[in-house]
């Protein structure tokens, strides 16, 4: 049972209701965890600022979502496991490819470096290491990446904590169990 309500279309504030047109006519519906935070103009608008600010970042769908499944599974966020296994699936991740994204494993070394710090931001709250920023640099990954990899795993914490918080009920097909 959610903790928080969604905010029906027909209940919503104006600008919650454009912001749900929006995003409605982008993904066909409009999520749960969007529309819980539907109650409040500020929030909403906010991540979708955030989630199309990240989307411009040099880094690639793929990587994208593999960072936020691996934030997902760190965190054991059900929903953004859910919502973010349905995106992969739909940018041609297969679903074993998929569980090994979840344990922090690729067959790209970069790719492997980059799901392993991802896990060591979330589990060390971002007290990362020197050792660990070095290891991510000697797979390649420059400044720029680096950056923005902390733009895509921040923009994953917030919906995981937020979902944790409001706990919406998950509107995708679930994702398996680890």
């Amino acid at each position: 049972m959610s903790r928080v309500d969604t905010v029906a279309k027909e209940k919503a504030q104006p600008a919650v209701r454009e912001l749900y047109q929006a995003i409605e006519k982008k993904l066909g519906k409009v999520p749960n965890v969007m529309l819980t935070m539907g109650h409040s103009p500020a929030v909403l608008k906010g991540y979708l600022n955030f989630s199309e600010a990240a989307s411009q970042t040099s880094l690639n769908p793929k990587l994208r979502e593999e960072i936020a499944l691996i934030v997902g599974q760190t965190n054991l966020c059900n929903y953004c496991l859910s919502a973010h296994s349905t995106i992969a699936k739909g940018i041609g991740l297969s679903d074993q490819e998929i569980i090994q994204i979840r344990k922090a494993v690729a067959q790209d070394p970069k790719t492997q470096a980059i799901l392993t710090f991802a896990k060591t931001v979330v589990e060390k709250k971002g007290n990362v290491t020197e050792q660990d920023i070095s290891n991510l640099k000697a797979k390649g990954v420059t400044d720029t990446e680096l950056v923005e990899i902390i733009m895509v795993i921040a923009l994953n914490m917030f919906t995981n904590y937020f979902n944790h918080i409001t706990d919406p009920q998950i509107d995708f097909p679930m994702a398996a169990k680890l």
